[in-house]
């Protein structure tokens, strides 16, 4: 059994497996932690395989997590349904609707074209079985990246997503959260990659709405900004990297995928994915080779190709990073601890 978070370490299951639950998120319900993600278990870069599905573990104190198993099975048989394991499948996340009473599960689809989609899917039950409702969808007609799924107080439901290598966009969802109503905001504008925000993640605290995000640099990671508003739609106001002493500008090697609090406290967990255990480049030796290939339009020099082989990463050996966010007034803080406790900090 663990008694305690190990960031970067191999995180296993009560069975003893690798958790395999890469992007993901954490839901709470009856007082049981669900943390769902990509599973990566068969993708080694070379057989093709991106997402095996979508997998879901459960806890009480979460440190240790039972394999719940695939809530979203891979579609093995149609090459052309976004759930194939070559569809490119990312970042599942799911809200309950109240009013619908069903579970409503967003993923983003990496196209083969280049185009990003979101395929929509819900379910009676958080464990599923789930049923597509929409694929192939363009919100608002833009190009969807690496996104976040928020509900407020009242019900209404708001979607966080990059308009890829653009922008950032927040959009209102439909009452049933299927779908966007028309409505949405713009922020932090770029020219491009690797300045371009994406894996928005959202939380609210103290009335201050939060925003998490990371450059846009496929796997290799960079540093995080943090953003705060007065509202959904903000305007947001940035407040700089949340990673105290990260020398390297990694984000600590990692890539932070969503924030959750710990029930019944004030702490606020960032889980993050380091998406390659083994690299050991500060962000200073790819930034540039981001810089001329999407906004000065240059191919890569022969040095930088290496940068971007995503396809090529082996993403079954990916671990975990949560860190515990302290405030100093209205900044988040995120420090590295080798090893520690929630106990700590409540």
């Amino acid at each position: 059994m663990y008694h305690s978070f190990r960031p970067g370490e191999e995180w296993l299951d009560t069975d003893g497996n690798p958790i395999q639950a890469h992007g993901g998120s954490v839901f709470f319900e009856n007082g049981t932690y669900y943390w769902y993600g990509e599973n990566k278990e068969f993708t080694d870069g070379k057989n093709g395989v991106w997402t095996w599905g979508v997998r879901c573990y459960s806890s009480q104190d979460l440190y240790n997590w039972k394999d719940e198993g695939l809530i979203i099975p891979p579609d093995e048989t149609d090459e052309t349904s976004p759930l194939h394991p070559t569809a490119m499948l990312d970042r599942p996340h799911i809200l309950y609707n109240r009013k619908t009473k069903k579970y409503v599960c967003w993923c983003k689809i990496m196209q083969k074209n280049g185009e990003q989609t979101e395929t929509v899917l819900t379910s009676d039950r958080l464990l599923g079985p789930y049923t597509v409702k929409k694929t192939g969808l363009k919100p608002l007609g833009m190009s969807a990246g690496d996104f976040d799924l928020a509900v407020a107080p009242d019900g209404k439901g708001y979607y966080f997503f990059e308009r890829v290598h653009s922008e950032t966009i927040i959009a209102d969802l439909t009452d049933d959260y299927c779908d966007v109503t028309g409505y949405y905001s713009t922020h932090f504008p770029h020219a491009g990659p690797p300045y371009v925000r994406e894996a928005t993640a959202h939380f609210v605290r103290g009335g201050k709405h939060y925003l998490l995000t990371s450059g846009t640099t496929g796997y290799f990671p960079n540093p995080s900004e943090a953003a705060i508003a007065e509202t959904w739609h903000g305007p947001y106001r940035v407040l700089g990297d949340p990673h105290r002493g990260d020398e390297s500008r990694t984000s600590f090697h990692s890539q932070i995928s969503s924030v959750f609090r710990v029930q019944g406290t004030d702490l606020f967990i960032a889980m993050a994915d380091r998406w390659l255990p083994d690299c050991t480049y500060a962000y200073e030796d790819y930034r540039k080779a981001f810089e001329r290939r999407f906004i000065l339009g240059k191919p890569p020099l022969p040095e930088e190709e290496k940068y971007f082989s995503d396809a090529a990463a082996n993403t079954s050996r990916s671990r975990y990073v949560w860190l515990p966010i302290r405030f100093e007034g209205e900044m988040p803080v995120i420090e590295w601890h080798p090893e520690w406790k929630i106990s700590n900090y409540i």
